[in-house]
């Protein structure tokens, strides 16, 4: 199953799961929008892999890890948190409203495009 978590209400959730190994919040977006606006790692680490290379790449992730998947509204990520979900991957969830939402929520200097 996929938590959906905002923003700010990921700390709560990235101290739920550490028990679990080091959180990673995976940013599915592509890389012009990665230029645009990004976040940085606090408590977790980041990963930057574009939903399109998740298939061919998804040896990088370890299923055992959480993982909290962002783009930039939500949609992309749920698809990614369900498709790693669908994986046996245990501990995952999806930042509803992504990084739009994290602009909005947690830091107003990231730039919303």
């Amino acid at each position: 199953m996929v938590a959906q978590i905002s923003p700010s209400q990921l700390p709560a959730w990235l101290a739920s799961v550490q028990q679990h190994g080091q959180p990673v919040v995976l940013d599915v977006r592509e890389p012009h929008e990665l230029a645009l606006a990004s976040i940085q790692a606090d408590g977790f680490e980041l990963l930057c892999i574009p939903m399109g290379l998740i298939p061919p790449r998804l040896s990088e992730l370890d299923p055992s890890r959480p993982v909290a998947c962002l783009c930039h509204h939500g949609g992309r990520s749920m698809q990614v948190a369900s498709f790693l979900s669908a994986r046996g991957f245990t501990h995952v969830a999806n930042i509803a409203g992504g990084i739009n939402a994290w602009s909005a929520e947690v830091d107003k200097r990231i730039p919303r495009y």
